[in-house]
């Protein structure tokens, strides 16, 4: 069942009528309406990508000065930041150099108010001793008047009378403490 290609051109065609004659020319139609779709299509696509690289080139040359001047406002932020980091830094330095001064000075006052202190704890031991010393003295000058005022007393009585010469007053207070410190 093999026929020749000769053989396939060489056989009659076929009388047609006008409907398969109409949907052939339909076909050769639509085949060239999409061909020109086509190349109209293409054309657009042409003249957009033109117009696409013309904008780019717009763009850049419009974003250029643009961009120059925010890489300086870039590099003027980085100065500014290198430049507050750096007195940050600074004042670091000065705040904890200042905290050292100021523990050391409250160490040595506290080590002053201790030494100040064990001052007033000798003072106050002697001024004690001392106040300690002043009243035993008192009291034996107390002691010492009393008995002197006993002794005279004795001298003072006269064994017919019964009756005493007035003591001085002095010696009458000297023998009230006595009796109160025994």
């Amino acid at each position: 069942m093999q026929t020749s290609i000769g053989a396939a051109l060489l056989q009659v065609p076929l009388p047609r009528d006008d409907l398969s004659v109409a949907a052939d020319v339909a076909i050769v139609v639509v085949g060239v309406a999409v061909v020109v779709l086509a190349i109209i299509g293409a054309a657009l696509l042409l003249r957009i990508s033109r117009t696409v690289r013309e904008v780019r080139l717009g763009v850049r040359q419009n974003l250029g000065p643009v961009s120059d001047r925010v890489r300086a406002i870039s590099d003027n932020v980085e100065f500014i930041t290198q430049a507050l980091r750096t007195d940050v830094e600074r004042l670091n330095a000065s705040v904890r150099g200042l905290t050292d001064r100021l523990q050391l000075a409250s160490d040595r006052m506290e080590e002053r108010i201790e030494e100040f202190n064990a001052l007033m704890e000798v003072v106050q031991t002697e001024a004690e001793d001392i106040f300690l010393d002043t009243a035993a003295t008192v009291r034996g000058v107390r002691e010492g008047a009393r008995s002197i005022a006993g002794g005279r007393r004795r001298q003072t009585e006269q064994p017919g009378r019964g009756e005493q010469e007035p003591a001085d007053p002095e010696s009458e207070q000297a023998e009230a403490l006595a009796a109160e410190d025994a």
